[in-house]
């Protein structure tokens, strides 16, 4: 039995006219033969869960540095929690669920330690700049299997690289800043669905703001708790894309304009927080240093990074960056300490 064509006839079958079906991927950049039981998109998303950048997730911040507390959110509990809520939206608007979690699961490989205070100084010291969208692409296309890269298809890609919003339009009304599918648009809401979501529990768990901070506009809208403001969001974009019909993910202005509200909220309160901000002011100099240091002194660079440099193209900044960039936050505290940090002398 062609196991693999089963279940793309089951997609042809039972998804939205609007979904995008495995059998119509535009392909890998290097074709390979396809899986005899997984379809394009599950492929990937296997090769995404299973790969070294995925792992290291666990170990990257959210927003609190390396916080001592079990529940505060880590870069791989968000992914999990954008590709749930991803999954959601997806499954009941019957559109590709492998594809939607492909593109979830993959979306924040690039970020560096140390969240964006890690992205903001890697963009200003870094030539040509930094940013963590374009850093997940180079991740599944250049840095995994020893610079084979994971390959990909097309649409996974596109998702991963049109993910991410900053402060501008949550839907933007130009298509080149949007996903060429509807799943990738999915994620590119499940993703601040998410992070607003939990970054405000987690804000309000480290006591930098109180539950009675919220404004209460916020909470007239979206409600009084972590669930209520998920649900209320998911369905709203659920029910106003069935309403339009139209083949385009939608939401209310009144939610849209809210969620706007709150992530200026924690922007304002949380994010530029001065005692956050002042835990970012130290892991940006710890960056800088190891960037300079690895530069000025490219032997002490083999030494650290191993066999990450002997399939490089031999160009030494890049190689930094991205070595950098894909370290989790106690690996790259561990190697300042042995560079920089005086140790104990030991007697035998």
């Amino acid at each position: 039995m062609d196991y693999r064509r089963v279940l793309e006839d089951l997609e042809e079958k039972n998804l939205s006219e609007f979904a995008q079906l495995s059998k119509n991927s535009k392909g890998r950049q290097v074709h390979e033969p396809p899986c005899a039981i997984r379809p394009v998109y599950q492929h990937d998303r296997d090769r995404i869960i299973h790969s070294k950048a995925f792992r290291r997730l666990k170990h990257k911040t959210q927003v609190f540095l390396s916080p001592t507390g079990d529940h505060f959110r880590t870069r791989l509990t968000h992914t999990l929690e954008v590709s749930q809520i991803a999954r959601t939206i997806s499954k009941t608007l019957r559109l590709n669920e492998d594809l939607t979690e492909a593109i979830a699961l993959g979306h924040d490989l690039g970020h560096t330690p140390f969240g964006h205070a890690g992205e903001e100084v890697l963009n200003k010291i870094h030539p040509g700049g930094f940013r963590h969208v374009e850093q997940s692409l180079r991740v599944v296309d250049v840095l995994e299997k020893n610079g084979r890269g994971l390959n990909l298809s097309f649409e996974v890609r596109d998702g991963i690289l049109k993910h991410s919003k900053g402060r501008g339009a949550i839907l933007p009304k130009s298509g080149r800043r949007l996903a060429m599918t509807l799943e990738g648009q999915v994620v590119r809401l499940a993703d601040i669905i998410a992070y607003v979501n939990h970054d405000l529990d987690d804000a309000i768990r480290a006591k930098v703001i109180r539950k009675s901070d919220i404004p209460k506009e916020i909470i007239n809208v979206l409600g009084d708790t972590h669930a209520k403001r998920i649900n209320k969001m998911v369905i709203d974009v659920i029910t106003r894309t069935y309403e339009h019909g139209d083949g385009k993910i939608h939401a209310s202005c009144e939610v849209l304009e809210t969620i706007t509200r709150l992530r200026d909220f924690l922007y304002d309160k949380v994010y530029e927080n001065d005692i956050v901000h002042s835990d970012f002011v130290k892991s940006s100099k710890v960056i800088k240093d190891l960037y300079d240091e690895f530069l000025n002194n490219p032997q002490s660079f083999g030494k650290v990074c191993g066999d990450f440099c002997k399939w490089r193209d031999g160009d030494l900044q890049r190689s930094v960056c991205d070595f950098i960039a894909g370290m989790s936050d106690r690996y790259i505290v561990r190697i300042y300490e042995d560079l920089f940090l005086p140790k104990p002398w030991v007697t035998f």
